[in-house]
């Protein structure tokens, strides 16, 4: 007797074994990661697919905050190739104020976090959709943390973050172990001196923002409420300027050595110039934080009532200067800092 042929598969089942494939992939990635050094790893994301790909360790995070956002692959503009990623952000607080949040942000996975204190690379390229916000509101188009447990008592802001303060582009380092002085303070009757960094007063858990670079023309230090001075971080301007939001692509690289204790290390280049140096006590330590450094970017602010657009393109991560910028960039550091040769 003949044998029938098999049934054809219903496109159900095939719905379900193209699920199965992609979990398994996914798992497999994950598995893959997990085994590697995190800090070794080399992640690039290019935004060339339909979706984010294998080698970029990055995905959108969906929750309510996030429920404002949209992000889509686009053609509309890039850096290199025919995509970037377009984030934005649309009116979703009941009304504009400071305590809610409206964010559309592109997140390290959590199989590819480096610990924190430990020294990484990152680079990538940003672009701000016109009109670029000029008023004094909180704006942030990426940024550094340390994992945070669930039910921490305190609101930890970002080591590090790049900053839109009245529409000039603007970097802040935080930290909750250094020391604040006011500006005009017998301790600094002229100021700041030589070296230390423009600071904000601390909050109810000593936590205070200071203001490492700004873009020409701004008057951001006085305007802002960085009212004070922080020994505890050495800024050296290496001769770079920020540049202008509205100039365009914006190519980024950083160093980022968290280092609450006193040994944190930050360098920042843009457009292949080196920008700055900042050592010292760098991110957090208080209660209720995790062992992991993460990295996010996308436009995150408070609840305002416009739209907000931010392309980004060419993310990259690695131990080297090299694995994220171009060796001429990377030469401009003298002598040559690479996270390989830091201590954590």
């Amino acid at each position: 007797m003949p044998c029938s042929a098999p049934p054809p598969a219903s496109p159900r089942y095939g719905r379900l074994r193209l699920a199965g494939a992609v979990l398994l992939f996914g798992l497999a990635l994950g598995a893959t990661h997990a085994r590697a050094d995190p800090q070794a790893l080399v992640l690039h994301e290019d935004f060339e697919g339909s979706d984010f790909s294998a080698q970029g360790g990055l995905f959108y995070k969906n929750n309510r905050e996030q429920g404002a956002g949209s992000h889509v692959f686009s053609t509309a503009t890039a850096r290199t190739g025919r995509q970037s990623i377009d984030l934005s952000v649309r009116p979703q607080c009941a009304t504009p104020n400071g305590l809610c949040s409206e964010r559309a942000e592109v997140w390290e996975r959590p199989e590819v976090l480096v610990p924190y204190g430990a020294p990484v690379w990152y680079g990538f390229s940003m672009k701000m959709a016109e009109p670029i916000p000029t008023m004094r509101h909180r704006y942030v188009m990426a940024q550094w943390k340390r994992e945070i447990e669930p039910g921490a008592d305190g609101d930890y802001s970002p080591l590090l973050a790049l900053r839109l303060i009245e529409g000039k582009l603007a970097v802040t380092v935080d930290t909750d172990t250094g020391s604040f002085v006011a500006a005009g303070a017998p301790e600094r009757p002229g100021g700041c001196r030589t070296g230390e960094a423009a600071a904000g007063p601390p909050d109810d858990f000593n936590q205070f923002r200071a203001l490492i670079a700004v873009e020409p023309g701004s008057a951001a230090g006085a305007l802002a409420g960085f009212s004070g001075c922080t020994p505890d971080l050495v800024v050296q301007p290496r001769g770079g300027k920020l540049p202008a939001l509205d100039s365009g692509w914006i190519d980024f690289a950083f160093l980022v050595q968290a280092g609450p204790e006193g040994n944190g290390r930050i360098e920042i280049l843009a457009n292949g110039q080196w920008i700055a140096s900042v050592t010292g006590r760098i991110g957090h330590e208080g209660p209720g934080l995790g062992e992991n450094m993460y990295f996010k970017f996308g436009p995150y602010r408070a609840g305002a009532a416009d739209v907000w657009r931010i392309y980004y393109d060419n993310f990259r991560r690695g131990p080297t200067c090299t694995d994220v910028a171009p060796a001429a960039t990377c030469g401009k550091l003298t002598p040559p800092v690479e996270a390989s040769t830091l201590t954590p």
